[in-house]
């Protein structure tokens, strides 16, 4: 089998990050707060003040947990995965995790930014330039084993544009986006320039669960609702829209990610598209996994998933996967070699094309 490549893992944000943070905007860097244990948020005691705000909010409406800072005693007394290793500043131990878990490379995703955290643009970019310089410095010395997804600054399209292509100078494997962002949903012209940009370098458009809308996010009680509502749910409406508004024609060269959101949603939304939408599917598109080859869709599965089934979807081009490392939530997949080696009704020739070829050909790795 080829190497394997872990499709979505995680950096917990950490404290080193906000040392990168411009001079003009360090004052307004992410602050580290710690918490009296006897409140409302328990072991949760510790969290970051941005912009007059805390994350993350850990119970209540509108509430959202995190893996950051690992400062709070719920993520200090993990024993899974050492802090150095989840906030990436001891790159040699992360790659002898790698190395335990059969893992050649990793992408990762960041795991503050899954939420919205400022209208304000200039300290966007401020928080986003520090993310992505960090990450360049750490990815840099994993002897290219550990790859990077690009955060764009998107209260300002100019410096986004600007950050991809100093982002794909320096390593980037990728764009993230959530499956909506802000009060926009991801069809939305304005975000055209920076699908553009990222057809031009090469760099696909990764979008991943998270919070972006909070007017959304205010809706749910972490307690009762969790957060698919808010976070699962936002990639499988940009799917929709991306197909309906063919967007994917006008970018002929860019394709697009939906990770760690599941894959069992295909079929349901397929049969939406098909049936609802008859004028927009595509008489070329004689069976759904023709639309995955033309909109150049990729789509992050779980090892428990009935992937026979999927693949009658999206083809066998079209699957990958991740083990969420870094997390320690339903989504994590510490034994993701291991159990989808175990998958009986999984051939190798397709197990090789989701753990290997699948995403060395989305990333481009």
């Amino acid at each position: 089998m080829q190497p394997i490549i872990d499709a979505d893992t995680h950096i917990a944000e950490s404290e080193a990050m906000w040392q990168m943070v411009d001079e003009k905007m360090y004052p307004r860097r992410p602050v580290l707060l710690s918490l009296p244990d006897d409140t409302l948020y328990g072991g949760w005691n510790a969290t970051w003040l941005i912009d007059g705000n805390i994350f993350p909010k850990p119970v209540g409406k509108g509430g959202f947990r995190l893996v950051t800072p690992s400062a709070s005693k719920i993520q200090s007394n993990r024993k899974d995965i050492q802090v150095a290793c989840r906030e990436l500043t001891d790159v040699a131990a992360r790659l002898a995790d790698m190395d335990r878990g059969g893992i050649a490379a990793q992408v990762v995703y960041p795991t503050l930014f899954l939420i919205y955290l400022t209208d304000d643009a200039e300290l966007d970019v401020a928080l986003s330039r520090a993310y992505n310089r960090f990450m360049a410095q750490a990815c840099a010395q994993s002897h290219d084993r550990i790859h990077w997804v690009a955060i764009p600054p998107l209260r300002c399209i100019e410096e986004s544009v600007k950050e991809l292509k100093w982002a794909k100078q320096n390593g980037a494997v990728g764009v993230f986006f959530r499956g909506m962002e802000g009060n926009l949903t991801l069809d939305n012209p304005y975000f055209f320039p920076v699908y553009q940009t990222a057809m031009e370098l090469d760099l696909p458009i990764c979008i991943h669960t998270g919070s972006a809308t909070p007017a959304v996010t205010a809706l749910f009680d972490l307690e009762r609702n969790r957060q698919w509502s808010h976070s699962g749910f936002p990639p499988l409406h940009a799917f929709r829209d991306l197909v309906l508004n063919q967007i994917p024609d006008m970018f002929p060269k860019l394709r697009f990610g939906f990770i760690e959101a599941s894959a069992s949603w295909i079929p349901y939304l397929i049969h939406k598209l098909r049936r609802d939408n008859t004028k927009r599917w595509k008489s070329s598109w004689q069976s759904p996994a023709d639309l995955f080859d033309d909109c150049r869709f990729f789509v992050a599965c779980e090892v428990d998933e009935d992937i026979p089934y999927l693949i009658k979807y999206t083809g066998k081009g079209h699957l990958l996967t991740g083990s969420d490392y870094g997390h320690n939530d339903p989504a994590e997949q510490a034994q993701l070699v291991t159990q989808m080696r175990a998958r009986e009704d999984v051939p190798p020739s397709l197990l090789e094309k989701i753990l290997c070829d699948n995403p060395k050909k989305f990333y481009g790795i």
